[in-house]
């Protein structure tokens, strides 16, 4: 069994707000022995629309800034493996990257996109992995590669107190083929931090997509979301047969639960979707 604890938490505005909330998370669950820590997307701050690129990108940091600097020291202090998400400031390399990828011109307006990024770091204080956002919200009314640049590459499952976990973000879990690319490459749970947003069937396909993730890989997926302002809570853990563990509602603060890992076993055995599939006829990089 391991220990985990989900945050689900209304970032505000204010950087500095944000850090020391989510610090207090951080020490608080590992008093309650959690051996890892997963927080939503949007963790550094709330953007709203009204704010410019220019605007996010001055609260943006580097992966080795000060508020990731202070996660790596809470995480080795406290004895726990932290899941967290920041706005990444891009360097010169990263837009020129991201203009070559999209193979046309961009406007100057790219001087100031940030990345949407997760980091990993493990209980001794380490940085060991990072994804960024590959999936841009550019749909029912929002367009967030206005201020955001997409990553471009897929994450390498890293080894956790939960086994291999494969890291996505939000509007990442509408794409199937990701989350099924990660399980196959040894994934065995997907955290996938969010902010979801509230609107017309939105809670529906948030709840359709999160077990359909879990079932069809059979795999733990943990999504822990924001809460207020524009978004819709009900952060979730699903188990790999699509029983939902945990459901927070609209609480904010975190809530721990036993996972047991053997039920990935278990369940793989009994609805052996991975070995089913007609690897002769498809296949995925």
């Amino acid at each position: 069994m391991v220990k985990v604890s989900i945050v689900q938490m209304m970032s505000s505005q204010d950087k500095e707000k944000n850090l020391q909330y989510s610090l207090e998370q951080i020490n608080q669950s590992a008093k309650n022995s959690a051996k890892i820590i997963c927080f939503p997307e949007f963790q550094m701050a709330f953007s709203p629309s009204s704010q410019t690129g220019e605007e996010l990108f001055s609260i943006s940091e580097s992966i080795d800034g000060n508020f990731v600097s202070e996660l790596k020291k809470s995480a080795k202090d406290n004895n726990i493996f932290v899941v967290a998400s920041i706005y990444e400031r891009a360097n010169q390399k990263d837009i020129i990257s991201s203009r070559v990828v999209k193979k046309k011109r961009e406007s100057v307006k790219d001087s100031f996109r940030v990345f949407d990024t997760v980091v990993l770091i493990n209980n001794q204080g380490k940085l060991i992995s990072s994804y960024r956002k590959l999936h841009l919200y550019d749909a029912l009314g929002f367009r967030e590669s206005n201020k955001l640049m997409a990553g471009n590459k897929l994450f390498a499952p890293v080894s956790s107190p939960l086994g291999k976990i494969g890291a996505l973000v939000c509007y990442d879990l509408r794409f199937p083929e990701l989350s099924r690319i990660l399980t196959l490459r040894g994934s065995i749970s997907l955290i996938a931090p969010s902010g979801w947003v509230q609107g017309t069937m939105k809670e529906d396909h948030w709840l359709i997509m999160c077990k359909a993730r879990a079932i069809e890989n059979g795999v733990y997926l943990i999504a822990p979301n924001q809460i207020g302002n524009i978004f819709c809570g009900r952060s979730l853990i699903v188990d790999p047969f699509g029983v939902v563990v945990v459901d927070m509602g609209n609480k904010e603060g975190f809530e721990i639960v036993d996972l047991d890992l053997d039920r990935i076993d278990s369940t793989r055995n009994n609805l052996p979707l991975l070995k089913n599939r007609r690897k002769d006829l498809y296949k995925l990089t």
